[in-house]
C-alpha cells in the first residue's frame, strides 16, 4: 500500500508535516508544589504575598494577583476559602469513622486499647488534612519504650517523606526530619523504613555525618525485624497526573481560582473603601473656635469633610453638599458567585459552605451540585477503606515486635456509610410504613433505627423489650417427652 500512498501524495502535492518539538519549562517540583499549597492552606495574607513574589517570576508570572506590586496601597486580601473546603471535607468524613471491624473478637478488643492510645481519630484528621492539602503522605510506625508500651504512629506530608515505588508497588519511605545540633549548626535526619528493616542517616548539607552530632539522635540504632512487614503506611487520595506514583492536591489546577477570587475580593472592598461619603462644607459653616477664632473639626463621630471656599456671587447659597459614588454591588457579587463557583467546580456544593444558592439557579443544578460534595466525599471514603485497614494492620504487627511476639497476620476491614442518610425522623417514618406492611422482622426495623450507634447487647435487648410489649414471649420447650423417655 506504500506505492499507492506515495502516488496520491505526488498527484495531489501533498507535502508531509515536520516533526516538531516544544519545550517546556516546569516552574515548580513536585515539593514546592506542596509548600504552594501548604500556604494557601494557612491562610496568611502577608505569606501569600510574599511567596508569589519570590517564585512566580518572569514574563507572563506577574499576572497574578498575589504575584502582582500595586503601585498605590491597595489592600490585598484572603478569603480563606482553600482552608475551608479542606476542613469541611475532614469534618465530613471524620464525622462518619467507623469502627474497625476484626475476625477475630480477641483482636478487635486489642485494637481499641491501641486506638485509644495512639488517638486514632486525631491522627486520622491529621492524615486526611495533610494529604488533601499536599496531595499524599505516609503513616510512620516508630517505637519508643521510653514514651509509650505501644507504637507511636505518625504522619508525614508531601515535604516530609519521600515515597519509592517499584513496578507500581510500594518499596518503602524515606522520612526527612530536620535537628539543631552542637553549635547551632541545623541537620537532616533520614529515617529509612522499608520491608524488615528501619535504617538511619544523618546528613549534614547532603554530606553524611555521625548521629553524635546531634545529641538527641546519639542512641538511635537500625532495627531489623520482620520482613514481611514494612513499619510505613503510604496514604493518597487522588493521583497526580504530573508527577507518577504521587498523590495529588485538591488544590490542583485550583490555584489559579483562588487568586482571581481573592483579586475580585480585594477589588469589591477597595470600592466600598474608596465609596464613603464625602462632605463639602463652605468655610463660614464651619465651627470656630471661641478663644482663637479659628476654624475646628466637624466632630460628629469622626466625620471627614473638604472644606470649600466661600462663594462670592451674588445668588450663592452656602451650603453643606454630602456626596457618595454609587457602587454597583450586584455587578461585585455577580462576579463574586462566578469566581467563587470556578474555584469550587468538581470539589463542594456552595450548599455544603451554608452559601444561599438558591437564586443562584434552578433546583435541579443545585441537586446536581450537592451531588459533588458527595462524589468527592465518596473518593475520599473509597481510599480510606483500602489504606486504613493495611494500617491497622500494621500496628498490630509493629505492637508483636515491640514485645517480642511472634508477628501474626490480621485481617481487618472498615466500611463507610452513605452520604447524606437520613435522619431519625425520616427513618422512624420509613420503618414504620414497613413494619405496618409486614415486610420488616423487629430485629431488621432495630438495626435500621439505631445502626452502629448502639451495641448488639443493647439492640437485642430492645428487641425483646418491644416483642414482650407486643405479648410475645419466649418459653422453654417442654420436656416431657425428655422425661418420659428418662423413666422408662
Amino acid at each position: 500500500m506504500g506505492w499507492m500512498k506515495r502516488m496520491v501524495q505526488k498527484w495531489l502535492q501533498i507535502q508531509p508535516a515536520l516533526q516538531q518539538t516544544a519545550y517546556l519549562t516546569e516552574r515548580s517540583t513536585n515539593e514546592t508544589r506542596a509548600i504552594i499549597n501548604k500556604i494557601w492552606y494557612r491562610g496568611d495574607a502577608d505569606e501569600l504575598d510574599q511567596l508569589y513574589k519570590q517564585i512566580y517570576q518572569g514574563p507572563g508570572a506577574t499576572g497574578r494577583f498575589w504575584a502582582a506590586s500595586p503601585k498605590s496601597g491597595i489592600r490585598k486580601i484572603h478569603t480563606g476559602l482553600p482552608a475551608i473546603m479542606v476542613d469541611t471535607l475532614v469534618n465530613l468524613v471524620r464525622g462518619d469513622l467507623p469502627d474497625m471491624d476484626f475476625t477475630d473478637p480477641a483482636t478487635a478488643a486489642r485494637w481499641e486499647e491501641l486506638a485509644e492510645e495512639i488517638g486514632w481519630q486525631n491522627l486520622i484528621g491529621e492524615a486526611l488534612t495533610g494529604t488533601l492539602v499536599e496531595g499524599d503522605g505516609a503513616f510512620k510506625l516508630s517505637i519508643d519504650a521510653s514514651l509509650s508500651d505501644h507504637p507511636l504512629v505518625e504522619f508525614a506530608p508531601t515535604t516530609g517523606v519521600d515515597l519509592r515505588f517499584r513496578r507500581g508497588h510500594f518499596a518503602g519511605a524515606n522520612f526527612r526530619t530536620m535537628y539543631t545540633g552542637l553549635g547551632g549548626k541545623v541537620y537532616e535526619l533520614v529515617e529509612e523504613y522499608q520491608p524488615g528493616r528501619v535504617g538511619l542517616q544523618l546528613l549534614d548539607n547532603e554530606q553524611p555525618a555521625a548521629l553524635s552530632c546531634v545529641p538527641e539522635l546519639s542512641d538511635l540504632k537500625p532495627v531489623e525485624h520482620d520482613k514481611r512487614v514494612c513499619l510505613a503506611v503510604p496514604f493518597r487520595v487522588f493521583s497526580s497526573s504530573r508527577w507518577p506514583g504521587r498523590g495529588a492536591s485538591i488544590y490542583e489546577k485550583k490555584t489559579d481560582a483562588f487568586d482571581a477570587l481573592d483579586e475580585v475580593a480585594s477589588q469589591w472592598l477597595d470600592a466600598v473603601r474608596a465609596g464613603r461619603v464625602k462632605q463639602y462644607i463652605p468655610e463660614d459653616l464651619l465651627p470656630k473656635s471661641v478663644e482663637t477664632g479659628g476654624l475646628m473639626a466637624v466632630n460628629d463621630f469622626g466625620s471627614k469633610f473638604i472644606a470649600l471656599q466661600t462663594g462670592t456671587h451674588e445668588n450663592d447659597v452656602s451650603k453643606i453638599d454630602t456626596v457618595q459614588p454609587e457602587i454597583r454591588y450586584e455587578a461585585y457579587l455577580s462576579t463574586y458567585m462566578t469566581a467563587l463557583d470556578m474555584c469550587l467546580q468538581g470539589i463542594l456544593s456552595p450548599a455544603t459552605l451554608g452559601i444561599d444558592v438558591g437564586k443562584m439557579s434552578s433546583g435541579e443544578a443545585q441537586r446536581e451540585k450537592k451531588d459533588v460534595t458527595g462524589n468527592t466525599r465518596n473518593a475520599i471514603t473509597a481510599a480510606m477503606e483500602q489504606v486504613l485497614p493495611k494500617l491497622a494492620e500494621t500496628i498490630l504487627q509493629a505492637d508483636d515486635i515491640m514485645h517480642d511476639r511472634p508477628t501474626s497476620t490480621y485481617e481487618a476491614s472498615i466500611t463507610f456509610g452513605e452520604y447524606g442518610a437520613p435522619d431519625f425522623d425520616s427513618r422512624v417514618e420509613t420503618v414504620a410504613k414497613a413494619r405496618a406492611a409486614g415486610i420488616m422482622s423487629d430485629q431488621a426495623a432495630v438495626d435500621e433505627l439505631w445502626g452502629s450507634s448502639k451495641e448488639d447487647d443493647w439492640k437485642a435487648a430492645e428487641v425483646k423489650r418491644i416483642q414482650q410489649e407486643r405479648g410475645i414471649m419466649e418459653a422453654e420447650e417442654p420436656a416431657v417427652a425428655e422425661a418420659a423417655a428418662e423413666k422408662w
